[in-house]
């Protein structure tokens, strides 16, 4: 036996060579020979270790963190050895780890049957589901709202001091976000944890709501608005984050992208409380009735999520960031089927935090975030990813359909059933990429749908060119039909790409502040989008408007290109190693796939694919391979 356990892994993946340069001018430093050494023990730091050692391994881990139960140390020493090779499952057999039939069959159909996941894990879903319809309602109700308090509070018309309120009111939630929001993610997870982060913030959400159904004034309308932000900001940031940590590696993905489906969810559901207290009548008491129950229903879901986001278990990666190994235990047993599957995740993800812990300069997080190279590519491609989810132009038909659609021709009514469409076809379209997230990828998802949504903005702005002289159909038609497309490509790509990859490209011991900055970065040019679209509007016209956001995703797509490595399929720690790769050499990978696609898929050539991290020069000591 003792000779079996000593036999070294048949197959080790993704290994990260190094050799030294034999040109002067190319040679690497003894720190940058230190870095890809660390890059290739971050890539599997298990594998130089035989079966024996990590048995051992597991069972001093077990007892160094008060795990002293007899079933738990067995479980942590058969998922330590489980844990070189995660998805060769046969080795459980072949090796004679002393796995059971039950716990054989648990694995197998982990590896065969991905979807098959506890319910708890699930739960944690739902909750971050329900915390995005919170989001949601939070951007759209004002969308049907304004129609009806811009004139109450005198800021309607096309004044120029009419359209800055206008724009200030709107996007008052993502300057507080932009500013002071998203930076208390940090305070608050350090204080409350991810669970309690969420209901704090939910708990905000639902008193700003309650409150702008009171208001009386547009700077009464702004200041309530300004501290739904308090709620947005940190809400947007922890629940990606909380669900990426909890998900396993095969559908992280598709779980932690629930956030921008159910956040569209949210977004069709508050098109559909405008259109359903529309007609609300008022009273002699209250001005505007309508309006008011609109903007306090959004929260609805947040309440809801309040009374049970506590029944979830906490992340376990937050509590090995605080040393609570045990509790890390217990709540990962939860997420996952069997303790060995529990055990195996768990001594893997500690294992690969050693490692990440070397990454570490000694300095302020922030100059951390900066001067460490492999986080300063996640900051990079985590700020184009988030740029571009506003500067794609989507907030301006979220927040502003409905005056789009009046503008075009559309009666009060009919606008805001037309804004719901958007809706409906923003979260239908968000459905296949629960599957095309994990499998065709993040990147390739941006890559295929920016220009589509380009070439969509620039048919919305020059439909507003068809003439309108009666009957109006033609014109209104393409309008609609401009937006309409828009949102279905849209959904599958922009929508849920950014808060996923954000979410987990960062490392743990920075992930919550690369996180707030990323968030930050979204709800800035959120902000910046909803001021200034009523004044662009004046200024430039429906036309120049879509326009230029039509240009802004042709520029996105180059910046994904260039600058986005490719995260599916990989443990939150093993991302290390991708964002290792240096900038320059990946952005020559994203300019040598342009004349692979050409010949691959225009002249259907049988043409191989190159692999970016299987190949390195080793004359020059530089990354040369590709996809």
């Amino acid at each position: 036996m003792d000779a079996i356990l000593k036999e070294k892994p048949i197959n080790e993946k993704l290994e990260l060579r190094s050799q030294p340069s034999h040109r002067p001018s190319v040679a690497l430093s003894a720190a940058e020979r230190a870095r890809r050494h660390l890059n290739a023990k971050l890539a599997n730091p298990l594998r130089d270790y035989n079966y024996s050692e990590l048995r051992r391994m597991g069972r001093a881990y077990a007892l160094s963190h008060s795990l002293t139960d007899e079933e738990d140390v067995r479980a942590l020493e058969l998922g330590a050895m489980l844990a070189r090779e995660p998805e060769n499952i046969e080795v459980v057999k072949g090796y004679g780890f002393g796995v059971t039939e039950e716990e054989y069959k648990v694995l197998e159909r982990e590896v065969k049957q991905r979807w098959s996941q506890p319910w708890s894990l699930y739960a944690v879903i739902v909750i971050c589901s329900l915390c995005a319809a919170v989001q949601g309602m939070d951007e759209t109700v004002v969308n049907g709202a304004q129609l009806f308090f811009l004139a109450q509070f005198g800021i309607s018309g096309d004044s120029a001091r009419s359209t800055w309120l206008t724009g200030l009111v709107n996007g008052a939630p993502y300057m507080c976000c932009a500013f002071v929001g998203c930076w208390l993610t940090t305070p608050f997870n350090h204080g409350f944890g991810r669970r309690g982060t969420i209901f704090v913030t939910c708990l905000i959400s639902a008193l700003a709501c309650f409150w702008q159904g009171f208001v009386n004034s547009w700077w009464h309308m702004f200041i309530a608005r300004f501290a739904l932000g308090l709620g947005i900001g940190p809400k947007s940031a922890t629940v990606p984050i909380y669900a990426a940590e909890c998900a396993p590696p095969g559908i992280r993905g598709a779980l932690v992208m629930q956030w921008q489906m159910w956040t569209a969810f949210g977004i069709m559901l508050g098109y559909a409380a405008d259109l359903a207290f529309y007609a609300i009548p008022d009273t002699s008491s209250i001005t505007g009735l309508n309006w008011r129950i609109m903007m306090a229903s959004a929260m609805v879901p947040a309440i809801i999520v309040c009374f049970f986001v506590f029944l979830c278990p906490e992340s376990p990666r937050w509590y090995m960031s605080k040393g609570r190994h045990d509790c890390a235990y217990r709540a990962m047993c939860k997420l996952r089927y069997n303790k060995i599957q529990a055990a195996r995740d768990l001594f893997y993800m500690a294992e690969l935090l050693k490692a990440e812990e070397n990454m570490k300069i000694g300095q302020s997080l922030v100059r951390e975030l900066v001067l460490v190279p492999r986080n300063r590519r996640a900051v990079v491609a985590s700020e184009i990813v988030m740029l571009m989810q506003q500067f794609c132009g989507v907030n301006v038909i979220a927040y502003y359909s409905s005056a789009i659609f009046v503008e075009s021709g559309f009666s009060e009514k009919a606008a805001l059933s037309a804004s719901l469409g958007f809706g409906v076809i923003n979260w239908l379209f968000a459905i296949p990429a629960i599957y095309t997230i994990d499998t065709f990828g993040r990147r390739n998802l941006l890559l295929s749908t920016l220009p589509l949504m380009s070439l969509s903005l620039l048919f919305t702005g020059l439909s507003f060119f068809v003439p309108t002289a009666s009957p109006r159909t033609a014109h209104l038609t393409c309008i609609s039909l401009g937006i309409y497309l828009f949102g279905i490509v849209y959904s599958p790509g922009q929508g849920p790409v950014p808060f996923t990859y954000s979410a987990e490209a960062y490392p743990l011991y920075v992930r919550t502040l690369g996180m707030s900055l990323s968030t930050a970065t979204t709800w800035f040019f959120n902000w910046v989008l909803s001021i200034t679209w009523p004044s662009m509007l004046k200024s430039w016209g429906s036309t120049g408007g879509f326009g230029w956001y039509a240009g802004w995703c042709g520029l996105g797509w180059w910046g994904v290109l260039l600058f986005m490595p490719e995260t599916k399929g990989k443990t939150l720690e093993e991302l290390d190693q991708i964002f290792s790769i240096p900038t320059r050499v990946h952005a020559m990978y994203g300019l040598r796939q342009i004349p692979y696609f050409i010949k691959r898929y225009l002249f259907r050539r049988e043409v191989e694919p190159e692999r970016l991290f299987e190949k390195e020069n080793e004359q020059q000591g530089e990354w040369v391979g590709v996809v």
